[in-house]
């Protein structure tokens, strides 16, 4: 039961709603006062919390408590891309202590296990609650600390729960939309809540509110961009809802969707949408990170047809004597390219799992990455071809494997079979410490370019009247080889280093095989529509990246061209 339902009836005369909102926060304390603390929390001194306790306050900038003052609060903040907004919780206890008033029974640890509930309200409507993850802020903040900071937006690449907060408040609480052109009053209520058999939640410990004002956009700035001439592309005659890209122009150029670059339509075979932000433009090569991984599953289909590699399955022993790297054991004579291209080897690997010992960051730092990756420990638990884990380094493997095999290196054999034919002329590949083409991710081309790419695929492998990669390897590639993990990644499936997911619009699904990189990256294939849609963004390491791009082709994009 709620601490609220245990006060005792009180009579009250007519009063003005901030009078009540004062006396309900005088009344939590005054509950809370009522237990004995569990912890010592830091001492209260300094005057500007003393002058804010129960209040969330807000900030434009990294300011410091010790230097902190009155006149630095903002009453109302701007929603434009470069302004920074961060928030100050003052407290009159910890927050372990304002646990421990909820349910007295537990442990210190039992607390650590809670956190802050976050409610949003956005002009008088709550939008969005949160229970903030447990391990979002130290242990020992959580039991001393009277004052809590986080950004909520900013440009710094600050790594904070804040951000992540925030975004999943616009993306998922419906924040962006609530937004519109004008001036709206944030409200943020936050709560302690503990979790051991069930959930408790107490009364506000701290609130604040805040005028948020999107500012207009230009007509002009939202219009759908005319397609220049000399794309290279026939340019399609298809009707289109306008009003639909102009808003989804809208929310790029209000910085509601972040960091776009680009967004290309084609639709049976013609250029149907370009448009370009944020200063990039028709000619711009774009770093799309691991979309480059897939464009080693193309090179490899091709090399198999050519007869430089037998086939997918054949093994790692069959291209290095493993005896000679770290960690040698049977296990890994029998890996094979497919369980690289579908990212279910049996290597002790986990690109989701900073922890894992193959995790991707550990490798760059490495003189030699394809050493690394063979000297990986196996993994007894997993069973080939049956667990999926994203696996960055297994891919840079398979770009030495191809290396070793066709005339001339990879690079060579890349640009004569796949580039030149496509009539890509204008890309930049990046480079493992070998100077061979990285296959880890991050070659760069133009969009009209990645498109030429995802139509190919589109098209079964041929382009021109010639066939380029296998129609076979297409449909192997197009293959929902493993489901993926629901908690890591949520529904869809893995094919050959293509993803698969299905969005559901007006309820009709529209399956799709991808490539995706990090910063919500994309190019899509779709299954039964004439479409290949590219995305680019360089929203990298950002939570909101790929759940905006979800959004883009959900709320916007699909319903616009498949009317």
């Amino acid at each position: 039961m709620s601490l609220y339902y245990m006060l005792p009836p009180i009579i009250v005369t007519p009063m003005k709603p901030y009078c009540i909102l004062a006396l309900a926060l005088v009344f939590a304390g005054n509950l809370f006062a009522q237990t004995t603390n569990i912890t010592t929390p830091e001492p209260i001194t300094l005057p500007i919390q003393k002058a804010n306790i129960g209040k969330i306050v807000f900030v434009g900038d990294t300011i410091s408590l010790q230097k902190l003052k009155q006149t630095d609060l903002l009453n109302s903040f701007e929603l434009k891309p470069a302004n920074n907004l961060y928030m100050r919780i003052f407290m009159g206890n910890s927050l372990t202590n304002y646990q421990h008033q909820v349910d007295s029974s537990l442990t210190v640890e039992q607390f650590n296990k809670g956190n802050f509930q976050f409610a949003f309200y956005v002009d008088g409507k709550l939008l969005y609650t949160e229970n903030l993850n447990k391990g979002a802020g130290l242990a020992v903040n959580k039991n001393i600390k009277t004052t809590v900071h986080a950004p909520l937006i900013s440009n710094r690449g600050e790594d904070s729960w804040g951000r992540s907060l925030w975004v999943r408040f616009c993306l998922l609480g419906g924040g962006d939309d609530a937004f519109t052109t004008g001036t709206h009053l944030l409200k943020i209520e936050a709560r302690p809540y503990v979790n051991t058999t069930t959930l408790k939640t107490g009364p506000v410990i701290a609130l604040g509110q805040i005028n948020i004002i999107m500012p207009a956009v230009s007509a002009k700035a939202i219009e759908p961009q005319v397609i220049k001439p000399n794309s290279g592309w026939p340019v399609s005659a298809e009707a289109y809802d306008k009003e639909k890209i102009k808003a989804l122009n809208q929310q790029i150029a209000q910085n509601k969707f972040k960091d776009i670059t680009s967004v290309v339509v084609i639709k049976n075979g013609k250029l149907l949408i370009e448009e370009y932000f944020n200063g990039s433009s028709r000619d711009s090569l774009h770093n799309p990170r691991s979309v480059g991984k897939t464009f080693a599953s193309a090179i490899m289909g091709i090399a198999i047809h050519d007869g430089y590699i037998k086939s997918e399955n054949q093994m790692l022993k069959d291209f290095y004597d493993l005896k000679k790297f770290n960690n040698y054991s049977p296990l890994k004579e029998n890996i094979t390219l497919k369980s690289l291209l579908t990212m279910s080897s049996v290597f002790d690997a986990d690109d989701n799992d900073d922890n894992s010992p193959g995790y991707e960051e550990n490798m760059y730092p490495t003189p030699n990455w394809v050493q690394f990756t063979l000297g990986l420990k196996v993994d007894s638990t997993k069973i080939a071809g049956k667990q999926w884990n994203y696996f960055t380094a297994g891919v840079v493997v398979l770009g030495d494997v191809l290396n070793k095999s066709v005339p001339g290196g990879f690079e060579k054999y890349a640009d004569g079979k796949l580039f030149k034919p496509l009539g890509i002329k204008k890309y930049q590949w990046q480079y493992t410490p070998q100077n061979i083409p990285s296959t880890a991710g991050g070659l760069q081309m133009r969009s009209l370019d990645y498109a030429r790419f995802g139509q190919l695929y589109k098209n079964g492998g041929l382009w021109k009247g010639k066939q380029l990669i296998p129609e076979n390897w297409i449909k192997q590639s197009f293959t929902k080889h493993l489901a993926l993990p629901k908690d890591v990644v949520g529904d869809g499936f893995y094919g050959y280093l293509f993803w698969n997911k299905t969005y559901l619009v007006n309820n009709k699904p529209y399956e799709t095989f991808y490539c995706s990189g990090n910063g919500g990256n994309k190019i899509f294939v779709f299954k039964d529509q004439p479409l290949v849609i590219i995305i680019t963004a360089t929203a990298y390491n950002a939570a909101y990246a790929h759940p905006q791009v979800d959004k883009m082709m959900q709320q916007y994009i699909l319903p616009a061209v498949m009317r």
